[in-house]
Order: structure tokens, then C-alpha cells, then sequence
């Protein structure tokens, strides 16, 4: 098998938040990103795992730069991305975001026809009929049709699974080369969970993009994730293939977080659970 490129690079990317008591002067110092090191490979999937509280998506934030570093470096292609540079701007293109709640992350107020064409305004690609058509294009690639009819419509007037899979067309209208997806199906009826995830699994694999998976849940990682890091207090504990990490995991908290899953088999119930502690 031929190497993969590495897409994005990560060198010690450090965060701390003052987080302040209300009772007194006091504060405490919160540290969400603790030099940080990974790297993604061109058509990877790597999740990154860990409790609430973990550091998650601040990482994700500090990647696009939507917060700033206390430290660390960020490289795409090999060039590293600075506030304030083309570098950013064109980054921004290429690395686009999915958020958790559907509901929060478009607005009511606009047609899902100017939701999903909005980065293209953005970064100013195409005419507006060309626009026009790539956002039909998309809504069928997500397969919510039909899309002509969809188009028109408000997010009030679709479910949340219409809605997720409207977050999902906004992000790869502009063709990118990498996703983030922070915990994309956790504000979603179980029901619905895994046909959103097969449907971003499919874009990924049709259109060769690198993706950073974020959850709490490690089942749905162990199927969707090629590699997984595992996060504690914005550290890195364990990094690694899903297989390694998942079968044979060398740190406690991981091994923790393991046990941790729910298993549907009946005849564990009667079995002693034990807890694991660093």
C-alpha cells in the first residue's frame, strides 16, 4: 500500500483558562490543551476520545483557530498556519466543521438553499446560478430530497436528522479536504445515529477527506474511526489504531474508559465491574 500524506500536523498545542471563583478572589488555572501532538494522514479517520471536560473541542477550536494557542504549532500541507495570513483563510476553506447540535449551529431565519451556499459567498467560489446548483448537488449527496423542495424550506420545517444532514452539506460544499465533526449524532434520536454516520463515512470515502471524529462515545469510534486518541484534562493518554487502542490498551484511564461501555449481553450484568483508576 502506497503512504499517505500527512494533511495536518499538531506540535505541542498548549491551552490554559483562568476559571475564575465567584465566592472569592481565588482562580484556578484549567488546562484544556496540554501539548498536544498528532498528525492526520490524507483520507484518515481519527477520533478523539475522552470524557466531558476533556479538552475535545477546544482542540478543535484551536485548529481553526476560532480560539488562539497559549503555544504550540499547526501545519497544513506542511505550512504553518498563523493568525491573521492567507495561510488561515485558505485553511479555513479546506477544513470545515460539524457541529453537535443541529439546532444551534444554523440559523432559523434563512432557507436551507442560503445555509448550505454560505461558504461559498464566503469564500466567494462560483456565480450565483453555479452556487445555485452546487447546493442542489450537495442536498442530494446527503440525500435529502427532494432537494429542489428542500432547498426552499426552513430548518423549523425539517427534523433533526434533515437538519444534521444540512450542517453535513453546509461543510462539504466547499469541497474540503479535511472535517471535523464534534460529536456529530450525540443530540440525535438513537434511531437515526448510525445512518448519519454511514452517510459522512460514505462522503469521506468518495471524496478522500481526512476527518477528526470527536466523541465520548467509544463504540461508535470503534466502527467509524481508523485511529483514536484518547484525551484526559487536555492531555494525550494513548494514541493509536483502533484495534491496538480498543483490544489492548497500555493506560489505565483508557482501560477505564473501556469498561465504562455499555455491553448489550444480559449475562453481564452479574458480572463484577471493576473500576479503574491511574
Amino acid at each position: 500500500m502506497p503512504m499517505m500524506e500527512e494533511i495536518l500536523k499538531i506540535e505541542n498545542l498548549t491551552k490554559k483558562f483562568q476559571k475564575k471563583n465567584f465566592f472569592s478572589s481565588d482562580s484556578n488555572e484549567v488546562i484544556a490543551a496540554d501539548a498536544v501532538n498528532f498528525s492526520l494522514k490524507q483520507g484518515e479517520i481519527l477520533a478523539i476520545a475522552g470524557q466531558s471536560g476533556s479538552g475535545k473541542s477546544t482542540i478543535a477550536k484551536l485548529i481553526l483557530r476560532a480560539i488562539k494557542p497559549d503555544s504550540g504549532k499547526i501545519f497544513h500541507n506542511e505550512k504553518e498556519i498563523k493568525d491573521n495570513s492567507d495561510e488561515l483563510k485558505k485553511f479555513r476553506m479546506k477544513c470545515q466543521m460539524i457541529y453537535q447540535d443541529p439546532y444551534d449551529s444554523i440559523n432559523p431565519r434563512m432557507t436551507i438553499s442560503d445555509i448550505v451556499s454560505e461558504p461559498l459567498e464566503i469564500h466567494n467560489l462560483g456565480t450565483k446560478d453555479e452556487r445555485k446548483q452546487r447546493v442542489i448537488e450537495t442536498l442530494q449527496k446527503v440525500k435529502l430530497e427532494p432537494a429542489e423542495e428542500i432547498a426552499k424550506k426552513h430548518p423549523h420545517m425539517l427534523s433533526g436528522g434533515q437538519r444534521q444532514r444540512v450542517v453535513i452539506a453546509r461543510a462539504i460544499v466547499v469541497e474540503p479536504e479535511i472535517i471535523i465533526a464534534d460529536e456529530p449524532v450525540s443530540m440525535l434520536d438513537v434511531s437515526i445515529r448510525a445512518e448519519i454516520l454511514e452517510l459522512m463515512k460514505e462522503i469521506q470515502k468518495e471524496n478522500n477527506i481526512s476527518m477528526i471524529y470527536i466523541t465520548h462515545d467509544l463504540a461508535t469510534a470503534k466502527h467509524f474511526a481508523d485511529n483514536i486518541l484518547i484525551l484526559k484534562s487536555g492531555k494525550v493518554m494513548e494514541i493509536g489504531t483502533i484495534e491496538k487502542v480498543l483490544s489492548n490498551p497500555e493506560n489505565s484511564y483508557t482501560k477505564a474508559l473501556i469498561a465504562a461501555v455499555s455491553e448489550p449481553d444480559p449475562k453481564n450484568l452479574y458480572k463484577e465491574k471493576k473500576i479503574l483508576f491511574e
